[in-house]
């Protein structure tokens, strides 16, 4: 099964990182307020970046790559 690893930025400006299967139908949940509980209070956005071609595995290591850097570092993934 092929895994997404995505970031969100959020109505406060803020990145929210996570993974899935299917970052249409993931999207929709959040904005629905059944997904990450990240979104009570903060309304998501856009998808502002995505990888494909992940295992469950290796997304799971990138997302927590990805949350670990700075502020400046995700910016500059974002705007590659």
């Amino acid at each position: 099964m092929k895994w997404f690893v995505y970031i969100i930025e959020a109505s406060d400006n803020s990145y929210y990182t996570g993974i899935t299967t299917d970052l249409k139908r993931r999207f929709q949940q959040h904005l629905n307020g059944s997904g990450a509980k990240y979104f009570n209070g903060r309304v998501p956005i856009s998808i502002v970046y995505s990888e494909a071609g992940h295992d469950r595995s290796s997304a799971s290591i990138r997302e927590a790559q990805i949350k670990k850097l700075t502020r400046t570092e995700k910016e500059k993934l974002v705007s590659a």
